[in-house]
């Protein structure tokens, strides 16, 4: 299966901004999702899962009550809705799909990526 994480651009500091993950060549419901980010200069850090079929969402501290990870069967894709944008969450935004149920904090559990889209928060 081939990812294409999308959505990304410039937003002030309170704002939103919604990415979504499209598939191809395969179904993207038989995967486990995962957003991850990278900062300039930081280490890739995990975001937002959501598994397989059911869709049962697990978000990272810094993230939970401001983004929300959601599926979308009929469109193949998996959307991350961001609210409340801090300049800390400024980041190069990667999806990731594994061959488990749940997914999994650490992006070595992740067998496809896509190519990330850059989130530029603004203060």
């Amino acid at each position: 299966v081939q990812l294409q994480a999308s959505g990304g651009g410039l937003v002030q500091a309170g704002g939103s901004l919604r990415l979504s993950c499209a598939a191809s060549g395969g179904t993207l419901s038989n995967y486990a999702v995962g957003w991850f980010r990278q900062a300039p200069g930081k280490e890739r850090e995990f975001v937002a899962r959501i598994s397989r079929i059911v869709g049962s969402p697990f978000y990272a501290d810094s993230v939970k009550g401001r983004f929300t990870i959601s599926r979308d069967n009929v469109k193949n894709t998996v959307a991350l809705q961001m609210n409340s944008l801090k300049p800390e969450d400024t980041a190069v935004y990667y999806c990731a799909g594994a061959n488990m149920y749940r997914g999994s904090q650490y992006a070595t559990a992740y067998d496809y990526w896509g190519q990330g889209t850059l989130v530029t928060v603004s203060s």
